[in-house]
């Protein structure tokens, strides 16, 4: 089997791995994308000229961020929506209003030392 090589490693940003790449009129979803690496992943697809969807459950802090990044890197095409990850009507919302292709999703989630909690249906957060 052959390794996979890349010439990026621990230190390389997001900036360097997109650099070069287009992905105009692809459509892009990133979950937790009003923080930490969530918007600079937004960021990065929008560097691309990906038209990206920043799912968030705070959908002010997520027009900050977008408002951010579209004056930034120059993309318009920077949307976003609530989705709270936790709920599932929020889920049958989002996934009720999508009407176009979807081409790349970014599953982000932040992880950190939290007490034990639990979703309406009793599922581990």
């Amino acid at each position: 089997m052959a390794l996979i090589t890349t010439p990026f490693g621990r230190h390389s940003t997001a900036a360097e791995v997109v650099e070069g790449i287009d992905l105009s009129g692809k459509r892009a979803i990133v979950t937790g994308a009003a923080s930490g690496i969530g918007v600079e992943t937004v960021r990065a697809l929008a560097q691309t000229g990906a038209i990206v969807t920043l799912a968030v459950r705070n959908t002010d802090a997520g027009a900050q961020v977008a408002a951010d990044i579209m004056a930034t890197t120059g993309n318009r095409n920077i949307h976003v929506a609530l989705l709270d990850l936790s709920d599932r009507n929020s889920i049958a919302k989002f996934i009720a209003a999508w009407r176009e292709p979807l081409h790349i999703l970014v599953n982000n989630a932040g992880v950190m030392a939290l007490p034990e909690q639990r979703t309406p249906e009793g599922w581990e957060m």
